[in-house]
């Protein structure tokens, strides 16, 4: 199972807005409605086909978002117990961190997955785009591993940014490519379609763990099918709805596989200090 992306990116052949420039001005109400955060979410398996092999999938998911003086920092954790039907249950674990910069130019990724305590896969590499807007991801390891950025190739939190400026603008439909480094199979289209606001208070439990503050904002359910590039597929590799709030969290998720259904709800949520840059200047 792919990483469950929590950083935005559903319906294709549809209209096609343009990334925004990245201009400094035209991000910055935007940047500081986003709120630094660290977020514990419920992991659990609600359909499948019958001829699925997988009986059962539970776990966690943590996950935290800073912003630093010249980037934005993501780090996801999993924690996930595979039960089959014919095989002995898998416990696999994962941490995928991130450093994006505010400039779009530069997104340094790094992940390990464990499958019952050992390690079987890791990533790690470097994306950087051209002033031409094309770009390359040099992956460190795997040695030797290099995927060409097409024009205007997103990281994913300007893609989500993205995403808020057309929900504000009262737009449905965008369409964009995203490179996140998360395993090996390079950049996906992500096609979205933008729905209504919606209340998440009154969709989620109200937990004592949870920072209602962060909750209680504006909020849209957006729909959400991902299209790895290096495969020629007319069907989505999987598809996501997800409650998507203005200063960046994601209060609620289904993710929907070729074969099974996960829910991720969020338990715990609390607000992070931001980095003081001015200080950090000083020393």
């Amino acid at each position: 199972m792919r990483f469950i992306r929590t950083s935005l990116f559903l319906l294709s052949a549809l209209v096609i807005y343009p990334p925004s420039s990245w201009a400094a001005g035209s991000k910055l109400t935007l940047k500081e409605k986003m709120a630094p955060h660290k977020a514990l979410y419920n992991i659990e398996m609600v359909s499948k086909r019958s001829s699925s092999q997988i009986v059962n999938i539970s776990g966690q998911m943590f996950y935290e978002w800073r912003p630093g003086c010249d980037a934005w920092t993501t780090d996801h954790r999993f924690n996930l117990f595979y039960e089959y039907a014919d095989s002995p249950p898998i416990r696999i674990t994962s941490d995928f961190s991130t450093y994006e910069t505010y400039d779009g130019k530069s997104f340094d990724y790094t992940s390990r997955r464990k499958r019952n305590g050992e390690l079987y896969k890791e990533t790690r590499g470097r994306a950087e785009m051209k002033n031409d807007g094309t770009g390359t991801a040099h992956y460190t390891i795997p040695e030797e591993l290099v995927f060409d950025l097409k024009e205007q190739t997103l990281f994913p939190m300007a893609h989500s940014l993205d995403i808020l400026e057309l929900a504000e603008q009262g737009e449905k439909l965008y369409s964009a490519t995203i490179f996140d480094g998360s395993d090996e199979d390079g950049p996906v289209e992500i096609n979205a379609f933008i729905g209504k606001s919606v209340n998440a208070m009154a969709l989620i439990e109200a937990l004592p763990e949870i920072d209602t503050t962060l909750i209680n904002t504006p909020a849209w359910k957006v729909r959400m099918a991902f299209f790895p590039l290096i495969e020629a597929a007319a069907d989505a590799e999987y598809e996501m709805d997800a409650v998507f709030h203005d200063n960046g969290v994601i209060s609620d998720m289904l993710v929907e596989y070729r074969d099974f259904s996960v829910t991720q709800k969020l338990t715990a949520l609390e607000k992070l200090e931001a980095e003081d840059c001015e200080k950090t200047e000083k020393n």
